[in-house]
C-alpha cells in the first residue's frame, strides 16, 4: 500500500505534466482574436509552411487568401504581415510611436553586426536609435539633399562613360555610380573604379551577408534562442557571419578612422564624417559605432539604389516599347543635350519610368522586420506586444486591384502623379502612395529625396544615350529575353546577371558622353578626386518639398 504523501506526490506530479502538456499543446496554435492565416501544427505553428527561397511569393499568395492583415505563428513567437496600403498608413504611419521597434535578430545584429548596425537596432527613447535617426535626418532632409547634386551629375556622367566603353559590365557600372556618390558625401572620395578592392569587398560583404539573414538557419535562431548557445562547429552561419563582421568592421574603421584623421589635419573634403566626429566628442561614444554609423549610411545610400537600376535595365531589354517611348518624349524635350533636373516638369513619362521602377523592382520585398511594442488591435484583431510586424511590400505592389497586370512595366500608371517619394509617403490617402521601397513610420529611408534624383538622373540619361538590346544566342541565333523571375534571394533582392545589348544611340550622343566627362572631369584632380569642394547648386526642382519627420 502506498503512503498518502507519496500519493500526493504522484497527484501533483501528473497534474504537472498534464499543464505542462496543455501548455505545450497551445505553442504555435493561433488565438481566436488574432488575425486570420493558414492552418497551424502544434509546437510548429506555420514554420513548415514558410519556404527557403522566394518567400515574397507565398506571403503574396497568403495575402490573396487572408487579406490585408495576416498571422503566422512560429513556435511561442508571432508575425504579423501587412499586405495592404492601407494597413501600413493605419499601423506603421499613424501608430508609429509603437510599431518603430526591431525585433530580435541573432545573425543580422548580433553576429553580423556585433550589436552595432543602426538598421536592426531596437527603438529607446533614449538611446542610440533616437540619436542617430536625428544625425541622419539633419544630413539627409531635402534642403541637404539639393547640396548633393554636383556629386550625383559627375558620377551619373562617370557611369555614361563606363556604359560606353565597357556596357557588358553595366552591373558593376551601376554600384560603382551609387557607392562613389555615397561615399564622397560620407567620407569625402570617390570610388573611382569597379576594379577598387574597396568596393568590391563592400559588395561582396553585402551580397553574402543579405543571404545569411534570410537563411532559415538565422531564422530558427530567433525563434529558439537557445540553439545559440550550440558551437560554432554545430552552426556554420556563426562561424562565417563573425569572419564577415570582421572584414566589414575592418573596412568601415577605415574608412572613417582615415576621415577623421584628415578631417584634424585639414585636408579632407567636408562629409557626413565631419558631422559624426563631432557628434561623437560630444556623445562619446567607440570608433566602432562611428564607423558602423558611417557604414549604414555608405550600405543604404548605394545598395538600395543600385539594385533598383540594375531591375531597370531588365525592364528596358524585356519591354523596348518602353524604352522608345521614353526616348521619344526625350528627343522631344531635351533634344541634343543632356537631361537634368531642370527637365524633369517636361519629362513625364520619364518620371513615370522611375516610379515604375521602384514599384516593379522594389529590393526589399518584405521590408525590413519592425517590431510593435504595446498590445494593439487592428479591424477587431489583436497584434501582441512584441510581436514582428512585415511590411509585405511586394504583395502591395502586385497587388492587381491597385496595379492592374502588376508583372508588366508600365509607366502610364503614373503618367499623372507628379508627387516625390517624400510627397507620397506622407499622402494621408495611402491609396495615392506610388510605392513602398523606402519603407514607413519612423524607420523609413531618411534618404529617399537623394535617391529619387539618382534614379531620374540615370534612366533619364542612359534612355537618351543609349539602346537596350536583347543579346542575342550565339548558337541558336534567337534573342535572349531576361527571365524577370529570375531573382536572387537574400534580405533584399535583385536579379541574377543577365545579358545584354547595349549600344549607343548614335555617334553623336557616344561623342557627347565623352565629350561631357572630358568637361566635368576638369573638376577632378590627378587621381580622379575633387580639386575643390563643389559649391550648393539651385535646381528647379520638381516640386516643392517639406521635411517631415514622422
Amino acid at each position: 500500500m502506498i503512503p498518502n504523501g507519496s500519493t500526493q506526490s504522484i497527484f501533483a506530479i501528473v497534474i504537472f505534466i498534464a499543464i505542462l502538456l496543455w501548455q505545450l499543446s497551445k505553442v504555435g496554435q493561433r488565438p481566436k482574436d488574432y488575425p486570420p492565416g493558414p492552418p497551424t501544427l502544434p509546437l510548429l505553428g506555420n514554420l513548415h509552411q514558410i519556404p527557403d527561397k522566394k518567400r515574397h511569393l507565398q506571403f503574396e499568395k497568403w495575402a490573396r487568401e487572408y487579406g490585408p492583415i495576416f498571422s503566422l505563428m512560429l513556435g511561442t513567437k508571432t508575425m504579423i504581415v501587412l499586405s495592404s496600403d492601407r494597413a501600413i498608413k493605419d499601423l506603421v504611419d499613424k501608430r508609429g510611436a509603437i510599431y518603430s521597434s526591431r525585433p530580435d535578430a541573432y545573425i543580422a545584429q548580433n553576429i553580423l553586426s556585433g550589436g552595432l548596425r543602426v538598421l536592426f537596432m531596437p527603438n529607446s527613447p533614449t538611446g542610440v536609435w533616437k540619436m542617430v535617426r536625428k544625425f541622419l535626418h539633419g544630413i539627409l532632409s531635402v534642403s541637404a539633399a539639393r547640396t548633393y547634386v554636383p556629386y550625383q551629375d559627375l558620377e551619373n556622367k562617370a557611369m555614361l562613360l563606363g556604359f560606353l566603353e565597357s556596357p557588358n559590365n553595366f552591373i558593376e557600372h551601376l554600384r560603382r555610380y551609387t557607392a562613389s556618390l555615397t561615399t564622397q558625401m560620407t567620407f569625402g572620395f570617390r570610388t573611382t573604379s569597379v576594379e577598387d578592392p574597396r568596393f568590391k569587398q563592400a559588395f561582396d560583404i553585402f551580397d553574402r551577408s543579405s543571404e545569411l539573414i534570410a537563411s532559415r538557419t538565422a531564422a530558427m535562431l530567433d525563434l529558439l534562442p537557445i540553439l545559440r548557445q550550440l558551437p560554432d562547429f554545430l552552426l556554420p552561419i556563426k562561424k562565417e557571419g563573425k569572419k564577415i563582421h570582421r572584414k566589414e568592421r575592418e573596412l568601415f574603421r577605415n574608412y572613417y578612422l582615415n576621415t577623421k584623421q584628415n578631417l584634424k589635419n585639414g585636408t579632407a573634403k567636408p562629409c557626413v564624417c565631419k558631422d559624426l566626429v563631432q557628434m561623437q566628442a560630444k556623445e562619446g561614444f567607440t570608433d566602432d559605432l562611428a564607423a558602423y554609423i558611417s557604414g549604414s549610411v555608405l550600405q543604404a545610400g548605394s545598395e538600395t539604389t543600385a539594385s533598383i537600376l540594375v531591375g531597370f535595365v531588365q525592364a528596358m531589354v524585356i519591354w523596348p516599347e518602353v524604352a522608345r517611348m521614353a526616348q521619344e518624349e526625350l528627343d522631344r524635350v531635351c533634344g541634343d543635350r543632356f537631361p537634368d533636373l531642370n527637365d524633369v516638369p517636361n519629362l513625364p513619362y520619364i518620371r513615370a519610368c522611375a516610379k515604375e521602377t521602384l514599384r516593379w523592382m522594389p529590393g526589399f520585398f518584405l521590408g525590413i522586420p519592425h517590431a510593435v511594442t504595446k498590445d494593439d488591435t487592428y479591424l477587431g484583431y489583436r497584434i501582441p506586444k512584441g510581436a514582428t510586424v512585415i511590411l509585405n511590400i511586394w504583395a502591395v505592389h502586385m497587388d492587381p486591384e491597385r496595379h492592374p497586370d502588376p508583372r508588366k512595366f508600365e509607366p502610364m500608371r503614373y503618367i499623372n502623379d507628379n508627387q516625390s517619394s517624400i510627397d507620397a509617403a506622407n499622402n494621408p490617402d495611402p491609396t495615392q502612395r506610388d510605392h513602398f521601397v523606402f519603407g514607413a513610420g519612423r524607420r523609413r529611408c531618411q534618404g529617399m529625396h537623394i535617391a529619387d534624383r539618382s534614379i531620374y538622373l540615370a534612366i533619364s540619361r542612359l534612355l537618351w544615350a543609349f539602346d537596350f538590346k536583347r543579346a542575342v544566342d550565339p548558337k541558336t541565333q534567337q534573342e535572349i529575353v531576361p527571365d524577370m523571375n529570375y531573382l536572387a534571394d537574400g534580405m533584399m533582392s535583385l536579379p541574377h546577371p543577365f545579358p545584354a545589348n547595349i549600344v549607343p544611340r548614335n555617334a553623336y550622343k557616344a561623342q557627347c558622353v565623352r565629350d561631357e566627362w572630358t568637361e566635368v572631369s576638369k573638376l577632378l584632380d590627378a587621381e580622379a578626386q575633387w580639386k575643390e569642394v563643389p559649391k550648393g547648386l539651385k535646381w528647379n526642382d520638381e516640386q516643392p518639398q517639406t521635411d517631415d519627420i514622422m
